[in-house]
């Protein structure tokens, strides 16, 4: 995980607003978002397996839905790249699960904070620079 400075750090929005603005720029609501908080995630290669991340907290209200009605505003953290390297092929600890299969379909990463390469950082680095130009000041 390689933080990437930004003027965006504790930068407070509303977070529908954000939302919209920064997929405009091909960032999803990561899958891990919480009531109280979150991140906007970006792939950087085709792999998926380097990743953009903008985490932020709630601060006013709480993210009970991704609708447009909601009210929340949120602050926005340090951004990071990061990268997840995957086993090719088979899972050597993989066991026939009926049930299990239906919740863990995906599989860990084999290395979920791999050395970030410096051309990824780069391109990381002018994705936020990017990304800043989108917010008002």
């Amino acid at each position: 995980m390689i933080p990437i400075s930004s003027v965006l750090e504790s930068r407070e929005q509303h977070f529908i607003e954000t939302k919209e603005l920064l997929e405009k720029q091909q960032f999803t609501l990561g899958g891990n978002w919480e009531y109280d908080g979150g991140s906007f995630d970006r792939s950087l290669d085709e792999d998926h397996k380097v990743w953009l991340r903008i985490p932020f907290e709630v601060v006013v209200g709480n993210i009970d839905s991704v609708e447009e009605d909601n009210d929340a505003t949120i602050k926005l953290g340090t951004p990071y790249v990061l990268k997840h390297l995957y086993r090719e092929g088979n899972d050597p600890e993989a066991s026939v699960r009926v049930v299990g299969a239906l919740f863990d379909q995906f599989q860990s990463p084999s290395n979920p904070d791999a050395d970030v390469e410096a051309h990824w950082i780069d391109r990381a680095k002018q994705t936020i620079h990017e990304v800043e130009h989108l917010f008002p000041n």
